[in-house]
This record gives C-alpha cells, sequence and structure tokens, in this order.
C-alpha cells in the first residue's frame, strides 16, 4: 500500500515552526493539549502525592506491634516512590511551561487523597489502600483526558498508575495477613 502523502511535515515548514516561540521550549505548535487544564491536573496530582509521601512516613514512624517492622518497610518504600512520582509531575508541569504547586496552605484541599492517619496498623494499611485506589481512579481519568493530545504527560501517568497498582495490590496482601 503505498501513498503519496509524506510521513512527516515538509522539514523546511518543521524547521520554520521549531524557530517561532523558542521561549516555549518542550512546547511546540503541534502541542494538542490544553495547557492551563493538564496543569491543573498535574498540580492536583502533584498535591495528591505528597500527602501520600507524608501520610507513609507518618505510618512509618508510628508502625507499632508484632508484625509493624515488615509494613513499616513498606510503607517507607511507597513514601520514597510517592516522591519519586512527585518531582516526575512537578518537572513535567515546569517543562510546560508551569509552576509546580508546593505551597503547602491548601494542600489537602488540592490532593484527591485525604491525610488519614489511622490508629493501629490494620487501620494504616487500610488509609493507604484507600488513597491508592483513589489515585488510580483519578490518574486512570486524567490518562482518558489527556488521551492523544500530550503523549509524553500521558505516558508518564501511565507509569504512576502502573506503581499505584502496585502499591495497592501489596497494601491489599498485607491487610490479608494482618
Amino acid at each position: 500500500m503505498k501513498t503519496n502523502q509524506p510521513f512527516l511535515t515538509d522539514v523546511q515548514e518543521l524547521r520554520r515552526r521549531a524557530r517561532k516561540h523558542i521561549e516555549q521550549g518542550a512546547v511546540t505548535p503541534g502541542y494538542q493539549g490544553n495547557l492551563p487544564v493538564i496543569v491543573k491536573l498535574l498540580n492536583e496530582a502533584l498535591a495528591t502525592e505528597i500527602v501520600c509521601v507524608l501520610r507513609y512516613k507518618r505510618h512509618f514512624f508510628m508502625a507499632k506491634g508484632i508484625n509493624a517492622e515488615p509494613v513499616a518497610q513498606e510503607f517507607l518504600q511507597h513514601a520514597t516512590e510517592e516522591q519519586a512520582h512527585a518531582d516526575l509531575i512537578a518537572a513535567r508541569i515546569a517543562q510546560l511551561g508551569g509552576e509546580p504547586d508546593l505551597n503547602p496552605a491548601g494542600l489537602t484541599t488540592r490532593s484527591h487523597s485525604e491525610y488519614k492517619e489511622g490508629g493501629s496498623l490494620v487501620d494504616m494499611v487500610k488509609e493507604d489502600l484507600i488513597a491508592e485506589r483513589i489515585a488510580i481512579e483519578s490518574y486512570t481519568e486524567m490518562i482518558r483526558y489527556i488521551g492523544q493530545k500530550d503523549h509524553t504527560t500521558r505516558r508518564m501517568l501511565e507509569g504512576i498508575l502502573a506503581m499505584e497498582e502496585e502499591h495497592a495490590d501489596d497494601l491489599a496482601n498485607i491487610l490479608g495477613t494482618l
């Protein structure tokens, strides 16, 4: 099946477009996403990840009981991975020309998940599992919204989603053993 249509835009046209608005960095004229909406969604995801880091860190330090040590180590691992997600998201916001909103004021209102402390080890695991399930739903909706409009952000979110699903699976397994 041969076509007369070239696969890529004319090279001269690509070069011309690349020279326009160079101050926009990675955001080229071919970008199809709604930047203000995507930056807002990413800032909400950033807040969610930060709240998750804080909750997991508290649970790491507060875990007590006969089964606490391996569960505490899982909390610590998840906190580290959630921090890596926050860093990826903040970097992408900046790459898109936005500003990562790291202001602690209003952090919990921007976050999709809640900061629930949990009184017992079981309660902590349950609260973290609920938060992971919220993150899974949130990232799924963001990915669906972004679709083919922003491939880089979509792939980043898909990677984070896969990790959130792994976290939820880990926590559900832990809950089954407690």
